[in-house]
C-alpha cells in the first residue's frame, strides 16, 4: 500500500491546471500548493502555530543536507522524528540533499554513487549517495521523501546535460530499490536534463517508468532567464502523467507559481518568500514593496489592504519600516508571517478559480496586475 493517494477533483478544460487532493500519513494537503521550506526543522522565525492557524500552510520541507550536519539524522531519530522534534504534526518533505551538495562547489566531488563532500560548518569529510539519503530520510520520518540527484548547472552543454541526467537516473533506480513502495513514506522521482526538451523527456520517461508515487522537476531557478524556465515547463507539460502529483522544485515568485499551474505543476517550493521578508521586501498582487523606502516612513496603510493576515490586520507600512530599519527581530517574523500568508492565500485562489472554473480570467488578470504594477 502507498503512503500517498492523489485525487484530482476539478480541472481547466482547456489547458492543464488542476485542483487536486493528497492524502498522506499526517494529513491532507489541497492542490495547487505552496510548501513554506524549514530548512533547519524551523520556518525561520515562525511557530508551527503560526504556519497552521495565520499561514494556513497544510505542508511544509525539511533540509536532509542540513539536518544530518546537524543535529545528526541519528538524534532525530530518537527524539521520534522530525514531526516529533518540530512539534509539526502535519505532512513534511524532505529534499534529498542533492541540490546543497552541487552548491558547495569546490567542497564537493561527484562520484558514481553518489558525491564526496566538506561540511560548510566545520570542513568535516561526508560521503552522501542514493542509499544514505534514503536512509537519513527514513530517519527523519517524512511524509514524502525526494530521491538524490545531480542538479544540472547553467549554463550546460547538450553532452554536459545528458551525461547529468543519465547519472541523476542511475540514482533514482538506486533511490527506488532502496525505498521501495511502502505505507509511511511515499518517493518522488526528480526530472532532470537541464534545458533542452527531448532530455527532459527522456527523463520524464525513465522516472514514470520506475513507478514512483510523485513527479518532482528539478534544475530549475538555477540563473536560467524565465523563458527558458517556462520552455522547460511547457516540454514536458503534455507528458506528465495525470494519476500523480507534480512538484517543481525551488520555484519562486508569485508569478512564476500561477504559470506552473497552468502547466500542470500542483506542488511548489521556495526560500523566497521567507528569504526576502527579511530582507524588508513583500509581495502583494502589486508586485514586490521594498518597506526600506523613505515613502513608507509616516505610511498608515497595510502592506496589502485586503490581507487578512496577522501582519496586515494589524501594522502599518509606517511601522513595518521602522522595525526594519531598527534591526528589531519582530520585523523578521511580521514580514514572513505576510509573505507566506500571501503565498498560501494565492493558492487558495487558485484552487478556487479552477473550481469555479474561471482560472483562465483568474491567470490572465493577476500576472497582468503582479507585472504591471511596483511599489
Amino acid at each position: 500500500m502507498s503512503a500517498l493517494e492523489f485525487e484530482i477533483l476539478a480541472k481547466d478544460a482547456e489547458g492543464h491546471a488542476r485542483r487536486g487532493r493528497i492524502t498522506l500519513p499526517h494529513g491532507v494537503v489541497d492542490t495547487p500548493v505552496f510548501m513554506p521550506v524549514g530548512t533547519q526543522a524551523t520556518v525561520k522565525s515562525l511557530t508551527p502555530a503560526d504556519l497552521t492557524d495565520d499561514i494556513q500552510a497544510s505542508i511544509i520541507l525539511g533540509n536532509t543536507y542540513h539536518l544530518m550536519l546537524r543535529p545528526g539524522a541519528d538524534i532525530v531519530e530518537k527524539m521520534g522524528g522530525l514531526h516529533k522534534f518540530m512539534a509539526w504534526n502535519h505532512p513534511i518533505l524532505t529534499d534529498s540533499g542533492g541540490f546543497q551538495v552541487w552548491s558547495l562547489g569546490d567542497l564537493r566531488k561527484i562520484e558514481p554513487d553518489g558525491v564526496r563532500f566538506q561540511s560548510h560548518i566545520d570542513g568535516s569529510k561526508w560521503f552522501l549517495g542514493p542509499k544514505e539519503s534514503m536512509e537519513i530520510q527514513r530517519k527523519l520520518g517524512s511524509d514524502i521523501v525526494m530521491a538524490f540527484d545531480e542538479c544540472t548547472p547553467y549554463p550546460a552543454t547538450y553532452e554536459e546535460a545528458r551525461s547529468s541526467m543519465e547519472m541523476s537516473m542511475r540514482w533514482a533506480a538506486d533511490c527506488r530499490e532502496h525505498l521501495p513502495v511502502n505505507d509511511t513514506q511515499a518517493l518522488f522521482g526528480i526530472v532532470q536534463g537541464g534545458m533542452y526538451g527531448d532530455l527532459r523527456r527522456e527523463s520524464l520517461h525513465a522516472i514514470t517508468e520506475m513507478d514512483f508515487e510523485g513527479i518532482a522537476i528539478g534544475g530549475l531557478s538555477v540563473g536560467e532567464p524565465k523563458e527558458e524556465m517556462l520552455a522547460s515547463l511547457d516540454a514536458l507539460a503534455d507528458h506528465l502523467p495525470v494519476n500523480k502529483p507534480h512538484y517543481v522544485m525551488g520555484v519562486g515568485t508569485p508569478d512564476d507559481l500561477i504559470e506552473g499551474i497552468d502547466r500542470g505543476i500542483d506542488m511548489f517550493d521556495c526560500v523566497m518568500p521567507s528569504r526576502n521578508a527579511r530582507n524588508g521586501t513583500l509581495f502583494t498582487d502589486d508586485g514586490k514593496i521594498n518597506i526600506k523606502n523613505l515613502k513608507h516612513q509616516t505610511d498608515s496603510t497595510p502592506i496589502m489592504e485586503d490581507c487578512t493576515c496577522y501582519t496586515c490586520r494589524n501594522f502599518s507600512r509606517a511601522y513595518l519600516r521602522h522595525l526594519y530599519m531598527a534591526k528589531e527581530i519582530l520585523s523578521s517574523r511580521l514580514n514572513t508571517l505576510h509573505n507566506l500568508h500571501y503565498y498560501c492565500d494565492l493558492m487558495q485562489r487558485a484552487r478556487d478559480a479552477i473550481e469555479g472554473d474561471n482560472w483562465r480570467e483568474f491567470r490572465d488578470q493577476f500576472l497582468q496586475r503582479y507585472r504591471n504594477k511596483q511599489s
